[in-house]
């Protein structure tokens, strides 16, 4: 796995730690509603790091016609009807343009500000003029509230620690709990600020247009000019 990441339980991982079986199993939550609120249905939307398809399946059903992207091929065996693409984000390089180009699971948190520039890169080339990019952020004490649990389906969501690295960056330790497995993640995360999330959407020819949520998670994005 990446340095910084780890993973353990039954199944696959992929290289940044996430349990391919465990994915496959957590539900859809209020994304599709917060979605629409930005972009009503019908739409063309490119998901980008889709995973299984727990937000996929949903979009589909709302009437998006969904092109979900994730480097890793276990994960998108899981993913049906709808057209897949394997490939990194910061590699991608489609010909199409999307109403809607979604980033969702706190991908813009990526510790290594080059590779969050990219990742926001190939959110401004795959976005219709008129578009809009969706965006998933840390909420403000997001890191400061641990221990916290959530439901996960029939399973628990824990948040167990976030330690500060001393280089601006954090590790995050999950544990995933359901009556029959246990999973648990360690992956890194660079806070933003909302000034500095701001600052990166800029470097990338993009801009704020509102806040989807009242807790500033989910940002409403356009390009600029």
């Amino acid at each position: 796995m990446k340095d910084g990441y780890d993973g353990t339980g039954p199944g696959e991982f992929t290289p940044d730690g996430c349990a391919v079986d465990l994915y496959a199993r957590l539900p859809v939550r209020d994304e599709p509603e917060i979605i629409a609120a930005a972009q009503p249905p019908p739409a063309t939307l490119l998901e980008l790091g889709a995973g299984a398809g727990r937000v996929t399946r949903a979009l589909t059903t709302w009437g998006y016609e969904v092109t979900a992207v994730d480097e890793s091929p276990e994960m998108l065996e899981h993913i049906t009807d709808v057209r897949t693409v394997c490939s990194s984000i910061e590699d991608l390089d489609l010909p199409d343009r999307y109403d809607v180009v979604l980033l969702s699971s706190f991908l813009v948190h990526a510790p290594d500000p080059a590779v969050r520039a990219a990742l926001l890169d190939t959110c401004r080339r795959h976005v219709n003029p008129g578009g809009v990019v969706l965006i998933q952020r840390e909420g403000r004490d997001w890191h400061e509230r641990v221990p916290r649990d959530s439901k996960a389906g029939d399973g628990i969501a824990r948040a167990l620690s976030s330690d500060d690295l001393g280089d601006g960056t954090r590790s995050i330790r999950f544990e995933y709990v359901f009556p029959d497995a246990t999973w648990t993640q360690v992956f890194r995360s660079r806070p933003l600020t909302p000034e500095q999330f701001e600052e990166a959407l800029s470097g990338a020819g993009l801009v704020l247009d509102r806040y989807l949520t009242p807790d500033g998670i989910w940002a409403c994005c356009r390009v600029a000019g």
